[in-house]
């Protein structure tokens, strides 16, 4: 009974384990990051292999299987919470102000921020667009200064692959 429970929670972590390092993996390979992502696909076939076998080798214990699916369910869960904590990579913030207001826009510029604006119409009228493209890790701060100056405003998240010029502002560890 101990083999089964240890075999079991081998299973377990191994694919809550290769499961979140594919996840990161195919993050990097969306990032442009094609040595990092072989790298984290090399330790991770190897993980799943190793998984695998265990339960392919010994059928007739159906807990294995059990165990192998959970892992797969965490690793899916405890890799997309990895993802979000790393936070790596940019992204280009679409900010539709709600009043036209240029307190926000100044404030994000005197943080830092390269703010491009556009002039834009909305159903209720005139509004102005503001471009952001910033390293992910900075998201929080921007929403909390959005939410001060114009917590009405609509904002729009893209994730970008790269980007080349212009202005980013870099995340200022406190």
């Amino acid at each position: 009974m101990l083999d089964v429970v240890l075999g079991g929670l081998f299973i377990f972590a191994a694919r809550v384990t290769d499961v979140s390092m594919g996840t990161i993996r195919v993050l990097m390979i969306f990032k442009g990051r094609r040595l990092y992502a072989a790298l984290i696909g090399f330790f991770e076939v190897s993980i799943y292999v190793m998984a695998l076998s265990r339960v392919v080798n010994t059928l007739e214990n159906p807990f294995y299987l059990v165990f192998y699916a959970c892992g797969f369910a965490a690793g899916n869960y405890v890799g997309s919470y990895v993802e979000e904590k790393v936070a790596i990579g940019q992204v280009t913030v679409n900010i539709i102000s709600s009043n036209g207001s240029t307190e926000l826009i100044e404030q994000l510029r005197s943080e830092g921020y390269g703010v491009t604006v556009l002039d834009g119409e909305g159903r209720k009228g005139k509004k102005k667009i503001l471009f952001v493209t910033m390293e992910r890790k900075c998201l929080k701060h921007l929403f909390e200064v959005v939410d001060q100056y114009e917590p009405d405003s609509f904002v729009n998240i893209l994730d970008s692959r790269s980007t080349r010029g212009g202005y980013i502002r870099r995340n200022k560890r406190k």
